[in-house]
C-alpha cells in the first residue's frame, strides 16, 4: 500500500476538524443555517492555513444530502464522492497552470447547464491571482450574473493581484496564520492516533519552525518521523532542522537577565562545540524577547505561548526598558554577524553590547568603585509650585502674593493674561496691574472683564481692575516660573557633572554628557 503523507491523510473533512479558523467557520455555518449562500467566496491567507480545504468542505456542505449541525455528514453519496475526487459538480482548477483566456472560457462554457449529481455546480479556482487580465474579464461576466445553480470558490495567497471588480463581487475571508500552540496540539493529536512515540519539546520546535502553516508543520513532522526512525525526539529534530537546543537559549537569557557576562560566554563556548547556527540562535533570542514584551504589556498574551512558565519568569526579572533595549541591539546585531570575523565572535559582541549599554543602577556602579558615593541631585522648586496644590475652593486673603493668586486660577487664556502682568496695587476695592508692551495684544475689553470677574471670585471682594501698558518694575509670575525652571535645570546639570559615578564613566568608558538629555526630577 502506498504511503499517504500526514498533511493529506489528516486533512479536515468537515468544519469541526479545521484548526484555528473559527471566525471563518462561524460565518460559513451561519450562511448554511439561514440558507444565505453567496454566489462567490474568496479565501485568502498564507500557505498551508486551510484555504483550499475550507473551500472543499463548503462545496461538500452545499450539496450534502444530510447535514449534521450544518456540517457535511461524510456518509452520503455526495460527501463520499467529494472525498474520493469523483464528484462531477465540483470543478477544481489550478489557475497557475490555466492562465489563458481560452482556458477560462472553456471552463465556464458548461456553467449554464444544470448540475449532474448535487444541488450546486461549484467552481473551485486555486491561486486565482495567477489568471491573466483577459481571463479575469471572462470570469467577471459570469460572476456578475451567475446561474442560480453555480457557486464560485476562489483561493489565493496574493489578493492584491486580483482586480477590484472581481473582489467586489466576492465575500472575502482572510485566514489567519496558526499559533504555534495550535499546531503543537494538532500534531500531538495526530501522533497519538498514529501510535508514534514523541517528546513534547520536539513538537514545540517543529511548531515554531512551521511559521504559522499547518501543512508545513505536518511536512516537517513527516520528515522528523523518518529521520527519527519511527519516533519524534528532540535531539533528532534539532539535528534535522540544523537548530540548537532551546535549553541553551533559555540559559543565555537567564544569564543576560542577571547581567552575568562569564555565564553568557560559558554557554556560548559550550554551544560552539556543536557548531550551531549563531544567526538562528539570535533569532530565537529575539523571539523570546518579543514574547516577553507582549506578556509585560498584555499579560493575557501568555496563554498563546508554549514556554509559559519561562516567559512569565523572565517578564518579572527583566524590566520592560531592558527588553526593548536588548531587542533593538539584537535586531541590529543580525547585520553585524555577516561582517564579524566569525559568527561566534559576532554573537558574543552582540551579547556583550547588551550588557554594556544596559542601564546600570547607582548602587551597582558604587559597588564597583567603593571609595565613591553618588551625590544627590538638589531639588529646586519654583515659588509658585509650592502653592499649586492648594485647593481652589479655599478663599484667598488679600495678603497673598500675586503669584499665589495667579496659581489658583484655572488654566486658560485668562490665567496666561494674568501671569504676564505685574502687580502694582491691591486692596479691598481696587487692583492695578502693569502689562509689558510685548504682551499688549493680550489686552482687550473681553479679557479684562474675564480677569476682573475671576479675581472677584477668588478674593471674594467686589474690586475693580485696571491694567496699564507700562514697563515692569517687578517680575511677573510667568517670568518667575521660567527663572525657577532655569535654576532647576542648571542645578541638575551641575549635579550630573559633579556626580562621581558620571566621572567614573567618563574616565573609564570615555563617556560624554549630553546637556540636552538632562532633565530635573
Amino acid at each position: 500500500m502506498n504511503y499517504q503523507v500526514l498533511a493529506r491523510k489528516w486533512r479536515p473533512h468537515n468544519f469541526t476538524e479545521v484548526v484555528g479558523q473559527t471566525h471563518v467557520i462561524t460565518s460559513l455555518t451561519n450562511a448554511l443555517k439561514h440558507n444565505r449562500l453567496h454566489q462567490a467566496y474568496l479565501f485568502t491567507g498564507t500557505r498551508g492555513v486551510g484555504k483550499t480545504t475550507l473551500a472543499r468542505i463548503l462545496a461538500k456542505a452545499m450539496n450534502c444530502e444530510n447535514l449534521q449541525d450544518f456540517n457535511p455528514c461524510g456518509q452520503c453519496d455526495i460527501c463520499r464522492a467529494v472525498d474520493e475526487g469523483r464528484f462531477l459538480d465540483l470543478i477544481e482548477v489550478d489557475a497557475a497552470s490555466r492562465t489563458k483566456v481560452e482556458d477560462t472560457r472553456d471552463l465556464l462554457d458548461n456553467a449554464q447547464y444544470a448540475p449532474n449529481q448535487g444541488r450546486y455546480k461549484v467552481y473551485l479556482i486555486d491561486e486565482v491571482h495567477m489568471l491573466s487580465g483577459h481571463s479575469f474579464n471572462a470570469l467577471l461576466k459570469t460572476l456578475e450574473e451567475p446561474p442560480p445553480h453555480v457557486k464560485f470558490l476562489l483561493a489565493t495567497t496574493d489578493p492584491q493581484k486580483i482586480p477590484v471588480t472581481v473582489l467586489s463581487r466576492c465575500l472575502q475571508f482572510n485566514l489567519k496564520r496558526l499559533q504555534p500552540s495550535e499546531i503543537f496540539i494538532q500534531m500531538g493529536f495526530i501522533l497519538g492516533k498514529e501510535n508514534i512515540p514523541f517528546e513534547g519539546d520536539a513538537l514545540k520546535l517543529i511548531s515554531h519552525a512551521a511559521d504559522g502553516s499547518m501543512r508545513d508543520g505536518l511536512s516537517l513532522l513527516d520528515q522528523a518521523i523518518v529521520y527519527g526512525n519511527g519516533q519524534v525526539m528532540l535531539a533528532d529534530v534539532q539535528a534535522m532542522l540544523g537548530s540548537i537546543a532551546q535549553q541553551p537559549v533559555e540559559s543565555i537569557l537567564l544569564a543576560l537577565a542577571n547581567a552575568d557576562a562569564p555565564a553568557i560566554l560559558n554557554h556560548i563556548d559550550e554551544l560552539s562545540q556543536i557548531s550551531p547556527d549563531f544567526s538562528d540562535l539570535l533569532q530565537q533570542l529575539l523571539q523570546f524577547l518579543h514574547r516577553i514584551a507582549l506578556v509585560q504589556h498584555v499579560p493575557t498574551m501568555i496563554v498563546h505561548d508554549l514556554n509559559v512558565e519561562f516567559v512569565a519568569q523572565l517578564a518579572k526579572i527583566i524590566s520592560p526598558e531592558d527588553v526593548q533595549l536588548y531587542y533593538q541591539i539584537g535586531l541590529l546585531g543580525q547585520k553585524d554577524l555577516e561582517l564579524a570575523p566569525d559568527p561566534r565572535s559576532g554573537f558574543e559582541m552582540v551579547m556583550l553590547r547588551m550588557l554594556t549599554f544596559r542601564p546600570v543602577k547607582f548602587e551597582n556602579m558604587t559597588a564597583s568603585s567603593p571609595n565613591q558615593t553618588p551625590a544627590p541631585i538638589p531639588e529646586v522648586r519654583p515659588q509658585i509650585e509650592a502653592v499649586a496644590a492648594a485647593p481652589i475652593l479655599e478663599k484667598t486673603l488679600i495678603t497673598d502674593s500675586w503669584e499665589t493668586i495667579v496659581s489658583r486660577m484655572k488654566n486658560g487664556m485668562t490665567k496666561q493674561f494674568a501671569s504676564n502682568c505685574a502687580l502694582v496695587f491691591l486692596d479691598e476695592t481696587k487692583c492695578q496691574l502693569n502689562l509689558a508692551s510685548e504682551y499688549e495684544s493680550l489686552l482687550d475689553r473681553d479679557s479684562l472683564a474675564k480677569l476682573e470677574k475671576m479675581l472677584q471670585e477668588l478674593l471674594n471682594k467686589p474690586l475693580k481692575l485696571r491694567v496699564d501698558v507700562k514697563p515692569l518694575m517687578t517680575q511677573t509670575p510667568a517670568q518667575q516660573f521660567i527663572h525657577a525652571q532655569e535654576n532647576r535645570q542648571q542645578a541638575a546639570v551641575e549635579a550630573i557633572h559633579q556626580d562621581p559615578n558620571v566621572e567614573y564613566m567618563k574616565t573609564h568608558f570615555d563617556a560624554q554628557v549630553l546637556p540636552e538629555s538632562i532633565q530635573p526630577i
